[in-house]
């Protein structure tokens, strides 16, 4: 079915997690093309991730960021390592895309990594069944995304293989993210409009695209989320009950020509009537096997199309990402994205249409 208007669809997926009728999967295939081509963003139900399974990850989540700060600390890794404890402040989402001025001070949200497929070691802190909780979701999350590409290969009309190929030692992180301006605290520098903070003011996490794949988000249903609209507005957004929130990454718009949306988010920060209250998100990202050459498919560049990207290794492509959000640099890769950015700023549009 159409989208023509800024809407976030929730699709069944169950078809393909519990083995439905072609029909019922071509239907599924037909709205996930629809929403990849239109907004980028989809809720998803129908997963198959049991309530007790997402339950232990709310408890490992809140068992870590409990901690106190100086424990916390302990597992900072070096920027080059993309695991372990990410402290407030000490990143920038927006160098991601090579806009130095877009954000001014570093994003205030704390998180947590664990990942896979890069031969790099997790770190995991001293919290009571932290580890087998968020290994359990892992694996879940995991199946959820592998379920994802199934259903990208057939909407996109290439081989059920296709993205197997590609993701068979896939480099898949798992970021779990804890907002930590204060709660109760004031909103800084209330702005004119009710809802509206403009480019530049303190941020949960900065205007990015996600790198890789797909990403599977599992959120707190709390206002903060954003996305920006093809009427480079930008829009709340928050996941339909029971449901992981799904957004496509870089690499499968440069797969896609630009046909699918790798679609810009941020995180204002989480407001209820004027004060900042607590949000909770836990992010997989699956990125694919470092090694593989990602090109746009022949059958998505259209007759006299340009072709908008030069091929990528995933590990070229996230080195440069993770550069900037990680390593204070710059991207200078990522023009398409930065554009729209910087489209959206020019248009007035700062905050959220409702």
């Amino acid at each position: 079915m159409p989208f023509t208007q800024f809407h976030v669809p929730t699709i069944d997926i169950s078809p393909y997690v519990e083995g439905g009728t072609e029909e019922s999967r071509r239907d599924v295939a037909a709205d996930l093309d629809c929403a990849c081509s239109t907004i980028g963003f989809m809720s998803v139900t129908g997963h198959g991730i049991p309530d007790d399974v997402i339950a232990g990850l709310g408890l490992a989540i809140d068992g870590f960021f409990a901690l106190p700060p100086e424990e916390k600390a302990s597992y900072i890794m070096p920027p080059e390592v993309n695991r372990g404890y990410t402290a407030p402040r000490s990143e920038s989402l927006s160098l991601s895309l090579g806009l130095e001025s877009a954000t001014r001070t570093n994003d205030f949200f704390e998180a947590f990594n664990v990942g896979t497929g890069d031969g790099v070691p997790n770190v995991w802190p001293a919290v009571a069944e932290f580890e087998s909780a968020v290994n359990l979701y892992f694996e879940h999350a995991a199946r959820v995304a592998r379920t994802l590409t199934r259903i990208f290969a057939d909407a996109l009309g290439v081989d059920e293989g296709f993205f197997d190929r590609i993701t068979d030692n896939s480099l898949d992180t798992f970021r779990m993210n804890n907002y930590a301006l204060p709660p109760h605290q004031s909103v800084p520098q209330a702005p004119a409009r009710p809802g509206e903070i403009e480019l530049g003011e303190p941020d949960g996490m900065g205007e990015h695209t996600d790198y890789g794949i797909v990403t599977v988000l599992w959120a707190d249903r709390v206002a903060g989320l954003q996305v920006l609209g093809s009427d480079v507005r930008w829009h709340d957004v928050s996941p339909a009950e029971n449901a992981l929130l799904i957004n496509l990454g870089d690499l499968t718009a440069r797969l896609t020509n630009d046909r699918w949306m790798s679609t810009l988010h941020r995180v204002r920060p989480p407001i209820v009537d004027g004060s900042i209250v607590r949000r909770r998100s836990a992010a997989f990202f699956h990125d694919g096997n470092l090694n593989a050459t990602i090109s746009p498919l022949d059958s998505c560049i259209e007759l006299g199309e340009p072709v908008h990207y030069e091929p990528v290794t995933v590990a070229e492509h996230i080195e440069a990402k993770l550069a900037g959000s990680r390593g204070g640099r710059a991207n200078t890769t990522a023009t398409r994205e930065a554009a729209r950015v910087r489209a959206a700023v020019g248009s007035g549009a700062g905050g959220t249409t409702r």
